[in-house]
C-alpha cells in the first residue's frame, strides 16, 4: 500500500521537475534571442567605429607601414603607395569592404605583420587563452577557499585580515601589480623568469611556459581576486545563518557537509554573476599583463594593430574581444538562472 501510495507521489514530482526544466530551457532560449539581438549590432556598428576613429586619427598610416623609410621617399611615391595599399579609400568603404569579406569568412590581411588577420589569431591567441583561463582558474580557486574561511568566522581575525586585504589589492592598479610583480619576484629575488613564454632562443616546451607562466597568471589572477573574494564571503556569511543551514545543523549533520552541501551551492550564484561581470577587466588585465610580461598573446597584436592604424587586424581584435566579453555575460547568466531557481531571464 506504501509503495502504491508514493508511486502518484513521485509522479507528481517527475512531472513538476520535467516542467520547471522546461520552463527554464525556454527561458533560456529567450535570453540567447534578446542577448543576440543586442548584441549583433552592437558588434557591427563596433567594428565601423573603429574604422572611423581610425580614419580621424592624427598619426599617418603610410608613415607607420614605412617606418624609418617614409622620410626617404618622395610625395608622388607617397601619394602612389598610399593608394595601392587603399590608404585614399574613405573609412565607410573601408569597413564596407572589410565586413563584406568578413561574412565569406576572410578577417583580411595585416600589414603590420604582413600576414592573413586568421593566421595572427592562430599564432597569438591560444597565448591569451592559456593566460586568461589560467588566472581566472586560479582566482576562482582562491576566492572560494578565502571567501569560504572568512565567511564562516564574519568579525573573526582571519575575517578582519582576508577583507582588508583584499580591499587593498582592489585599489591597486593592475599595471602596478604587474611592474610590483616583475621588480619583485623575477629581478630581485629571481624565482620566475623576467618575460616572454621560453628563454630566448629556446624552443616551446611544457616545462619552459609553465615556468614562465606562473608569474603573469599570478598577477593576473590578483588583480581579479578581490571582486571574487568578496563575493564569496558575503555570500557564505549571508547562507550560514540561513534556515537550511541551521536545521542541518539541528540535525546533527557534519560541518563539513553543512559547508559543501548547503553553504557553497548557495554561494555559486552571486560568484557566477561577478565573473560575468568582471569579464571586461580581465581582457582589460590581461593586455596589461601581456605587455608587461611581454607574454607572446594577442595583446602585442593589439597594441601594434592600434599604433599603426592596421585597420583589418584592429576591427578584428576589437570586435573578437567585445565578442567574448558578451559571450561570457551570457554564459554566466544562463549558470545563474539554473543555480538559482528564484531568478527570472527577463534581464
Amino acid at each position: 500500500m506504501a509503495s502504491m501510495s508514493s508511486d502518484p507521489a513521485h509522479r507528481v514530482q517527475d512531472r513538476r521537475r520535467r516542467t520547471r526544466w522546461r520552463d527554464r530551457r525556454r527561458e533560456l532560449a529567450g535570453l540567447v534571442a534578446r542577448r543576440v539581438a543586442i548584441g549583433l549590432p552592437m558588434l557591427v556598428g563596433l567594428s565601423a567605429l573603429v574604422f572611423l576613429l581610425a580614419a580621424r586619427s592624427p598619426f599617418d598610416p603610410l608613415a607607420a607601414y614605412l617606418g624609418a623609410g617614409y622620410q626617404r621617399t618622395t610625395a608622388e611615391q607617397r601619394e602612389s603607395l598610399g593608394r595601392a595599399l587603399g590608404f585614399d579609400v574613405p573609412w565607410w568603404q573601408a569597413w564596407w569592404s572589410w565586413a563584406g569579406d568578413l561574412l565569406r569568412g576572410d578577417l583580411g590581411w595585416s600589414r603590420g605583420y604582413s600576414m592573413p588577420v586568421s593566421e595572427v589569431f592562430a599564432e597569438r591567441l591560444p597565448w591569451t587563452l592559456l593566460l586568461s583561463g589560467t588566472a581566472l582558474v586560479l582566482a576562482i580557486v582562491l576566492a572560494l577557499f578565502w571567501g569560504t574561511v572568512a565567511g564562516l568566522r564574519p568579525g573573526s581575525w582571519s575575517d578582519r585580515i582576508i577583507t582588508r586585504v583584499g580591499v587593498l589589492v582592489q585599489a591597486v592598479p593592475p599595471f602596478v601589480l604587474a611592474l610590483g610583480s616583475v621588480t619583485t619576484f623575477a629581478v630581485i629575488l629571481r624565482w620566475a623568469p623576467v618575460a616572454g613564454a621560453a628563454e630566448p632562443g629556446e624552443p616551446y616546451t611544457f616545462g619552459g611556459v609553465a615556468t614562465h607562466l606562473v608569474l603573469p597568471a599570478c598577477t593576473l589572477a590578483l588583480t581579479q581576486l578581490p571582486w571574487l573574494l568578496l563575493a564569496v564571503r558575503t555570500a557564505v556569511a549571508r547562507a550560514r545563518g540561513s534556515e537550511p543551514v541551521r536545521a542541518a545543523r539541528a540535525r546533527g549533520v557534519a560541518p563539513a557537509t553543512v559547508v559543501t552541501a548547503h553553504v557553497l551551492p548557495v554561494s555559486l550564484a552571486p560568484l557566477v554573476t561577478i565573473v560575468g561581470a568582471r569579464l571586461p577587466e580581465l581582457v582589460v588585465g590581461a593586455v596589461l599583463v601581456e605587455e608587461i610580461f611581454a607574454w607572446p598573446g594577442i595583446a602585442a597584436a593589439l597594441v601594434a594593430s592600434a599604433q599603426s592604424l592596421d585597420f583589418p587586424l584592429l576591427a578584428a581584435l576589437t570586435v573578437a574581444t567585445t565578442a567574448v566579453v558578451l559571450l561570457g555575460s551570457l554564459l554566466a547568466d544562463s549558470a545563474y538562472l539554473f543555480l538559482d531557481p528564484r531568478v527570472s531571464a527577463d534581464v
